[in-house]
């Protein structure tokens, strides 16, 4: 099956239709009729954690997802680590890579609120004053660019909806026409092209999530700090976290320790003008254009361990600049209290720390999550795939984890941090 704009959006999953996520509330998923034989798990067993290996099997198996993790912190502390498969041809790790699709967003929201603790940015100065944005020859900047702060680039307040105009990052073959120039496209390709569109809305009036926005905030982080995108994330969040095994994912090409990632569509490559028909997570899209919006790759207790540095002020990020990830935008709150802070998504709640907090990530042959709650529980899940011929819902595996997270009677006191991050 071909992957078109339709059957896209139809799998990704938006801003909008995750807004259950963080409620704490649960349901106990089917069970598919996959035989047992085939399931395969590692990492170390913990009894009391049990739900949580029993709702990934009903999911994976469902969906015949053959790859996928989980990890799970309680008080600050790893608590458990599993990688799971559905193949006796196939082990996964806890410390096996993923895609992490737009998880990508919260790296990105950090690093830009590291440089403005450190005095080198500012989030109310318009991206324009620091990329210096330019039309294609011929045509106009809208105007409006000038009041698109960093602020409503991270918080999706910038003037761009892709309901509207579409996604950019989705639009390599009509960026490359428009342009004259061959793919795989450039950053500077897409910033140029959409230089010349006008805006969608007024900055700072309406909420739409946006790929592009995050994508410029990329080119923000390497021109004030004169590192590439990849090498400043690395270097000044999570090195001092120990978080070692993360990097830039490849288009084709796999880290060692990656996953294959797998999809029943297919679509026209974007890496070169051949029109040749790919695998849809192997080239019909660019990584390397989605670097800073959905360009990451991690194992599951590597996503926690990075959750975890939101928990408290550290040498990382002050008091002040983990407050600025919770602030409420100027518009954009639903009607049941929850919105999109710096790369998170937000719910107030009563007790605890008051909020939980949370973001998927979706690409073809990608999905994942990762929960922070409110009393001191965190969870992530990646998976190698995003789409199954039945059409069932990838947000369930939501309420599947607040499932067994509700259901566990006694948390164990083992901490396997200091196993994967020496």
């Amino acid at each position: 099956m071909e992957l078109t704009r339709r059957n896209f959006g139809k799998l990704a999953v938006a801003t909008g239709a995750t807004a259950a996520v963080g409620t704490g509330v649960g349901t106990v998923m089917g069970r598919s009729a996959s035989a047992d034989a085939t399931w395969r798990a590692t990492g170390t067993a913990v009894p009391a954690l049990s739900g949580f290996d029993n709702q990934m099997k009903a999911f994976m198996q469902a969906r015949g997802i053959s790859a996928g993790q989980v990890a799970v912190t309680y008080k600050g502390r790893l608590v458990l680590a599993r990688g799971y498969s559905t193949s006796t041809a196939l082990t996964v790790q806890p410390t096996s890579l993923f895609r992490v699709a737009s998880l990508s967003k919260s790296f990105t929201a950090a690093a830009i609120v590291k440089l403005v603790q450190d005095g080198k940015l500012s989030l109310s100065t318009p991206v324009g004053n620091i990329l210096g944005i330019t039309p294609p020859t011929g045509q106009t900047l809208d105007s409006r660019w000038s009041t698109i702060t960093l602020w409503k680039l991270l918080q999706h307040l910038g003037g761009w909806d892709r309901d509207v105009s579409g996604d950019p990052l989705a639009k390599d073959a009509v960026i490359s026409r428009t342009l004259g120039v061959p793919m795989e496209l450039q950053h500077a390709d897409v910033i140029k092209y959409m230089a010349g569109q006008k805006l969608d809305f007024n900055p700072g009036t309406k909420v739409a999530y946006s790929n592009f926005g995050y994508l410029l905030a990329g080119r923000v982080i390497e021109k004030v700090s004169g590192l590439s995108y990849a090498t400043y994330v690395q270097q000044k969040l999570l090195t001092p976290l120990k978080i070692k095994r993360m990097a830039q994912g490849y288009t084709i090409a796999k880290h060692a320790g990656e996953m294959s990632y797998e999809s029943q569509y297919t679509a026209p490559t974007v890496l070169d003008m051949s029109g040749k028909t790919v695998a849809a997570p192997y080239g019909s899209f660019s990584m390397r254009l989605h670097d800073a919006n959905g360009g990451w790759i991690a194992s599951a207790p590597d996503l926690v361990r990075w959750a975890k540095m939101f928990d408290a002020p550290s040498s990382v990020l002050n008091s002040t600049s983990l407050s600025r990830f919770w602030s409420k935008p100027s518009t954009g709150v639903n009607p049941d209290g929850w919105y999109y802070g710096l790369g998170w998504q937000v719910r107030p709640v009563t007790g605890g720390t008051g909020r939980n907090t949370w973001h998927t990530g979706s690409l073809p042959g990608t999905f994942s999550i990762v929960v922070r709650t409110y009393n001191g529980m965190s969870w992530a899940a990646v998976f190698n795939r995003r789409d199954d011929a039945g059409g069932k819902s990838w947000g369930d595996i939501d309420a599947a984890l607040w499932t067994a997270a509700n259901g566990v009677k006694t948390w164990p006191t083992n901490d396997f941090f200091p196993t994967y991050f020496a």
